[in-house]
């Protein structure tokens, strides 16, 4: 199997990993055995119990439901089609932001994208859709195709002293080359937005979808985009396209 360059292999991070057999088999006697323990018994359900609590304190599921524009019984299909164009936001945005929003109308205080409180809410929302299949829409109007085109946009672009993308890792002709022992993934297969939220055991910690890209970016020595601009969320539009049609199945678990 062709290796990728020392300096690739040492930065260049794959941003989502899947919990296939061939990973499994990449880790320890320990580590495998600490990974079947947590399939049944995920530490990010722990999160997402707490985070329906945080949510119940701000607001309910049908005033939510509401500010969405939509009846709380198809709320669940709805929050497949994240990230999506909000008519009271008017531009898309991920489910962390409709969070934000849904605190603003609630007069409660909006918690930020990078706190704690919004992960674990961020968590229990996406939750709601478990079961149901990735419906994400860039083409169901000019927004979300501007946005598509904008994240596949960022996710080729070379940046840094190094001259990495996401594309370096993630592109056809390396997928399925090793780095630091786990196969680099096809986002698609891997179903990446179908399973984040995840617990990251490396890192002991839940973990949503955006904030795994910054880590990649981290790794990568590149400057992180920042959560909820332009950039991020069509990063995030392009990376759950690519997971279309595939069932939705929160906490993940991911090494």
């Amino acid at each position: 199997m062709r290796k990728l360059s020392l300096s690739a292999a040492l930065i260049c991070l794959a941003l989502l990993s899947n919990s296939n057999a061939e990973e499994k088999m990449s880790m320890s006697d320990a580590d495998k055995a600490m990974y079947a323990e947590m399939l049944e018994n995920n530490p990010a359900d722990m999160d997402i119990a707490e985070g329906e609590q945080l949510f119940g304190g701000m607001t309910t599921l049908d005033a939510y439901s509401k500010m969405l524009g939509v009846k709380e019984k198809d709320l669940s299909n709805y929050i497949a089609g994240f990230p999506r164009y909000v008519d009271a936001a008017k531009k898309v945005v991920t489910l962390s932001q409709t969070i934000q929003m849904a605190a603003a109308d609630a007069g409660k205080t909006v918690p930020k994208l990078e706190s704690k409180e919004m992960l674990k809410m961020t968590a229990y929302v996406k939750s709601l859709a478990n079961g149901k299949k990735t419906s994400i829409d860039v083409k169901a109007n000019a927004q979300m195709k501007e946005m598509m085109k904008l994240g596949q946009e960022v996710f080729e672009e070379r940046r840094g002293g190094r001259g990495l993308s996401c594309n370096s890792c993630h592109s056809p002709d390396i997928i399925g080359q090793r780095l630091r022992m786990q196969p680099l993934p096809d986002l698609g297969v891997n179903r990446a937005a179908g399973t984040w939220p995840a617990y990251r055991m490396t890192k002991s910690e839940t973990t949503l979808l955006d904030k795994r890209f910054q880590q990649c970016m981290d790794n990568a020595l590149l400057a992180k985009i920042p959560l909820g601009s332009r950039e991020m969320v069509g990063l995030e539009v392009y990376i759950t396209n690519k997971t279309k049609g595939n069932e939705i199945q929160i906490p993940g678990l991911k090494r």
